[in-house]
């Protein structure tokens, strides 16, 4: 049997990139200085039919890691108090694998060779992931080091948005703005957003017989 026999539906349609949708929340802008406080990542699937959705959410709160920065307006935005012993918080190594087994295991299942993160403004989120990585010298990230899917530019194509609220509201998705800024919720919203697009242009392609026949030939590339 062929190892294209072997993959999902997933795997084909992103050139054997698997994208995970991701969301932090920070305690300011800078990666190298500034704490990385919440994390969440949402893995999708797709059917034969090409349709992408919502799998499994997975997420964590984090510990300052030592000697971070706590930016006050930051934490204002974003209601989180770092310190506060309910939020259950582990230390940046233990969440960061406490994210990282599912989808390193939805990668091998699916046939895929990475991780791509998907976000809204990925280029954020990825880099308080690489930083965090960094600092915790894990040797196996399964997020692409720099290639993101950004929910940003796709929205903005696809909707004319480009606000993460105006987009998913665009889309015709609930939005509950006292929920927004956990990344819990931002995650599972922009994953229905990035799900949304994707199986709009499925939807769009499949009428279009020039643009199916122009995603088949890139399919191998």
């Amino acid at each position: 049997m062929s190892d294209t026999h072997n993959k999902a539906p997933i795997a084909s349609r992103f050139r054997g990139f698997l994208p995970v949708v991701v969301d932090v929340e920070t305690g300011g802008f800078n990666p190298k200085r500034d704490a990385l406080l919440e994390i969440a990542a949402v893995l999708l699937d797709m059917d034969d039919e090409g349709v992408i959705r919502r799998e499994e959410t997975i997420s964590c709160h984090i510990e300052p890691f030592p000697g971070a920065n706590l930016d006050t307006d930051s934490l204002e935005f974003t209601g989180i108090d770092p310190y506060n012993p309910f939020r259950m918080a582990r230390p940046e190594l233990e969440a960061l694998e406490h994210i990282f087994k599912p989808v390193r295991r939805a990668i091998k299942d699916s046939g895929c060779n990475r991780a791509v993160l998907v976000g809204h403004n990925a280029a954020f989120d990825l880099s308080f992931v690489n930083a965090a990585v960094d600092r915790t010298k894990i040797k196996r990230n399964p997020f692409h080091p720099f290639s993101t899917f950004d929910t940003v530019s796709l929205a903005a194509l696809a909707f004319g948005q480009t606000v993460l609220a105006r987009a998913v509201k665009a889309a015709g998705i609930d939005w509950n703005n006292e929920k927004a800024h956990s990344a819990v919720y931002d995650t599972e919203k922009t994953a229905d957003l990035f799900c949304t697009i994707i199986n709009r242009w499925n939807d769009f392609s499949l009428n279009q017989p020039e643009v199916t026949t122009l995603i088949k030939a890139t399919e191998g590339l």
